[in-house]
């Protein structure tokens, strides 16, 4: 395990230290360029078409595909996980207050990423075998580059993807419901992967409208949830407020004029933990979200790429930064950086509510990765039919469900740094794909520009 530690660490040094801080961030800042700031010039047509829908009936999906807000919650239900609790306290126990700000910045240029990610998969989506809607990566990059090339690149894609979320990405979920169980519980976390590889495994078994029904269900009662207790904390702890917010912007750049921050924490750490972990928490350019937005039924690409905008602000700026507010309001921070992950989530929660808290947090993060989980499925589900074809789903499954179970048990740090590097190698063949397709983007954009496309 140390052997494998170490590798999987230097890789991740070598993608995460430079070269993807570079092509996410760069991305960002191209499609915020070229989209003349889009995600503020939608923002307001994103908000209407998201929150008009939400509870409104969703019957215009047919039986080959997903609405427009079943498709945002099953996005939502895989961006809203581990990585808004587990992984912001991550990144903060190791960066400092400081990466929550570089959160906010990469969170802010990948909501142009993700409205060009949502729209080359509602253009270029397609029909399987089975006649139902599909469509991803995989599927625009083929359409950027013609010939071997494509091909090769979509296949590493959808490899890349399968392990990154598919195995890897649900032992991460797993692992930290387990964590979160055993230090509120105290049950044995293979008790506990067990039981959500089950309850998983029904959900993966009746198909695209099973995981469309419980994840419109589940993400806004689970949303709402957690927001009012992050609130109350916030709200309790109110005075703190001004110096959390400097801490996070004086820490973007001097993490050491902090007052009680993290020992050792360096302006490169900060934006490293806070890029990182913001992709794994919203996952702007990573290439997973697209499949949901593939299947969503519009009549125009445009339209789901403002709701996807909205997954991202969502994610980052509401979910993240509640749990980070909470951390950093309850001074539960440890300058030695040896309280992180899930445990110190909970101890922050604990700080106002005592063991209510630890049963709060542990409650939400089932949940939160329990939707995580059925969300990644399908992503990586869609890859191996596109790599295996419909045959393969069984096998695809039944996999997943072991990851399940055997990630719930395994060292946290190796868990970590495996997901991380897994969702480093898929992110460069999806970016390489977009960057072909900016032209198309750009075309889209005015279109919806030019025909006045408007709020039902």
């Amino acid at each position: 395990m140390a052997a494998v530690e170490k590798f999987f660490g230097a890789l991740n040094g070598f993608l995460w230290d430079y070269i993807l801080i570079i092509l996410l961030v760069g991305t960002g800042v191209w499609f915020t360029l070229n989209l003349k700031f889009i995600q503020v010039r939608k923002f307001t047509e994103g908000f209407k078409r998201t929150f008009g829908n939400m509870f409104k009936k969703q019957g215009d999906a047919g039986k080959d595909g997903m609405s427009s807000f079943q498709a945002l919650a099953t996005a939502i239900a895989a961006q809203v996980g581990t990585g808004n609790i587990a992984g912001a306290a991550t990144a903060i126990a190791v960066g400092g207050a400081g990466a929550i700000f570089w959160m906010w910045i990469s969170a802010f240029f990948g909501m142009a990423t993700i409205y060009a990610e949502a729209t080359m998969a509602q253009k270029y989506k397609t029909k399987d075998e089975n006649g139902q809607v599909t469509g991803g990566p995989v599927y625009y990059i083929k359409a950027a580059f013609k010939g071997t090339f494509g091909k090769i690149l979509a296949g590493c894609f959808a490899v890349f993807i399968i392990f990154a979320l598919g195995f890897m990405g649900n032992a991460v979920q797993s692992n930290s419901i387990g964590a979160a169980f055993q230090q509120a519980f105290g049950i044995n976390p293979i008790i506990i992967g067990v039981i959500v590889a089950v309850l998983a495994f029904i959900v993966f078994a009746g198909g695209i409208k099973r995981i469309a029904q419980v994840t419109e269900l589940l993400v806004p009662i689970m949303a709402i949830f957690y927001i009012l207790g992050t609130l109350i904390v916030i709200i309790m702890n109110i005075g703190e407020l001004p110096r959390v917010l400097s801490d996070i912007v004086v820490g973007g750049f001097n993490p050491q004029a902090v007052a009680g921050g993290v020992a050792g924490a360096t302006i490169k750490l900060a934006v490293q933990k806070g890029v990182a972990r913001g992709l794994f928490s919203n996952e702007a350019g990573m290439g997973s979200t697209p499949h949901a937005h593939a299947v969503a039924k519009v009549k125009h690409p445009s339209e789901q790429g403002y709701v996807a905008m909205m997954g991202v602000f969502i994610d980052t700026f509401v979910i993240l930064n509640l749990t980070a507010f909470v951390i950093l309001i309850t001074g539960v921070l440890t300058p030695d950086g040896s309280l992180t992950g899930t445990a110190l989530s909970q101890a922050a929660f604990s700080a106002t509510f005592g063991k209510a808290g630890e049963i709060f947090l542990a409650v939400c993060l089932f949940f939160f990765a329990f939707s995580t989980i059925i969300g990644w499925y399908f992503f990586g589900e869609a890859n191996v039919k596109y790599l295996f074809g419909e045959k393969a789903l069984k096998v695809y499954a039944v996999l997943v469900c072991v990851c399940i179970v055997i990630g719930s048990a395994l060292k946290v740090e190796l868990v970590w740094t495996m997901a991380d590097c897994f969702n480093g190698l898929m992110v460069i063949p999806n970016l390489i794909g977009l960057w072909a397709l900016t032209g198309v983007v750009k075309q889209i954009d005015k279109e919806s520009n030019q025909f006045g496309i408007k709020t039902k």
